[in-house]
């Protein structure tokens, strides 16, 4: 039995699926600790779902899925209006630094994953499915990636790159804190920190939502999409492999800053925040429902070996670099506790690394600062740009 959803109906059940991952997730603890997305929980329960159903052959869906483009290049617009070069200037040199160490493990995760796909004997492209699009790119990255590669000869590379992004939320757990105990040990960094409130953060998030906010934002966001695609089809035109979401990201970057140099419109953070986690979170769903986990048969053993391989690069970059290019303090440790976090997983993940470090030792206002400037505003623009150049490298 093939059942077949429309464009309405995919949507509604993605919906469904998301809270479906949302009990899961606050029904049993490990979950939510490790923060688990809602999506990739639920789109992962559903897509074994559909397994079932595919080995037994009793049934099938057959989803109309235009919408999750929709949702992807609105999730990947609102990542593009974060970017702002005169806040990267204002924050100075410890983000700089650290956005040194972020794009450069991106480039050698992107490295490890070929490599380790040519001494394994599979396609290039699904060994870069297991580099920086999936570590330090997430799930979101992932999704939107791993199409363009199946399209150029690399069936089963989405869910390659899916599953090591859910892996990466809890590998990049479990190495941080063994990582930077021995740093702080090694190093006798507690006697020698001091706490610092030079750094603070930029402001608490209103939880607020009124209609003279929501409206003129939405429509820049539209605004940029529509840009956005003038500038992908340009691109796409030249020859580049490029995702569709690329041209979007880039125009909301203009138009952010063309806000912060000329101060004639102001662009409403909060807003673009609350629109980007519910686009991401529809675009996750749809990716996720509609997984084809039978096609995954033949890279099971070639895929634990490259996971294993990322792991042991994170650890490894995390302790000799991470840390000595941030300043070798205490702060550089607890940074680098949270580079486990946004190098393999995602932001938040990085924030309850930091969290558990700084429960468990003391405060790193610094660490707090730095991590989300270059996680949530920076790090993804770079990376999608990498992504772009390694696909195009061995497509």
């Amino acid at each position: 039995m093939i059942l077949e959803l429309t464009n309405i109906q995919t949507m509604a059940l993605a919906v469904l699926v998301l809270y479906l991952g949302k009990y899961i997730n606050n029904t049993f603890k490990f979950l939510k600790e490790n923060c688990i997305p809602d999506a990739v929980t639920g789109g992962t329960v559903f897509s074994i779902f559909t397994l079932i159903g595919h080995e037994s052959n009793l049934f099938s869906f057959v989803f109309e899925d235009t919408l999750r483009e929709v949702f992807m290049i609105a999730f990947f617009t609102t990542v593009g209006f974060s970017a702002s070069i005169k806040l990267l200037k204002k924050a100075g040199i410890p983000v700089l630094m650290f956005l040194i160490a972020a794009v450069g493990l991106t480039f050698f995760q992107n490295i490890a994953g070929i490599a380790m796909a040519k001494v394994l004997r599979v396609s290039l492209l699904i060994g870069l499915a297991t580099g920086s699009l999936a570590t330090t790119g997430g799930p979101g990255t992932a999704g939107a990636f791993g199409p363009i590669m199946e399209s150029f000869g690399a069936p089963g590379a989405t869910m390659v790159a899916m599953a090591t992004a859910t892996y990466a939320l809890i590998a990049g757990s479990i190495i941080a804190g063994p990582l930077c105990k021995r740093l702080i040990e090694k190093h006798s960094l507690l006697e020698k920190h001091k706490n610092s409130n030079s750094f603070e953060s930029s402001g608490e998030k209103s939880e607020t939502l009124i209609t003279k906010r929501v409206i003129p934002t939405g429509f820049l966001l539209i605004i940029a999409m529509g840009v956005g695609s003038l500038i992908s089809g340009f691109l796409n035109s030249l020859g580049l492999v490029l995702p569709s979401y690329i041209g979007a990201m880039f125009a909301a970057t203009i138009i952010r800053n063309i806000s912060d140099y000329s101060g004639k419109f102001e662009i409403d953070l909060d807003i673009i925040s609350t629109i980007g986690s519910f686009t991401l979170a529809m675009f996750l769903s749809m990716t996720l429902m509609a997984f084809k986990l039978w096609e995954l048969k033949e890279l099971a053993l070639p895929l634990v070996i490259m996971l294993i391989g990322q792991t042991i690069l994170m650890g490894a970059f995390a302790y000799f670099v991470t840390f000595n290019i941030t300043g070798r303090d205490y702060d550089a440790a607890i940074m680098t506790g949270g580079h486990c976090g946004c190098g393999f997983g995602t932001t938040p993940k990085a924030l309850a690394n930091m969290e558990a470090l700084t429960e468990r030792y003391l405060p790193s206002p610094k660490a707090f600062f730095v991590i989300p400037i270059v996680g949530s505003l920076f790090i993804d623009f770079f990376n999608a740009a990498i992504i772009t150049f390694f696909i195009n490298l061995v497509k």
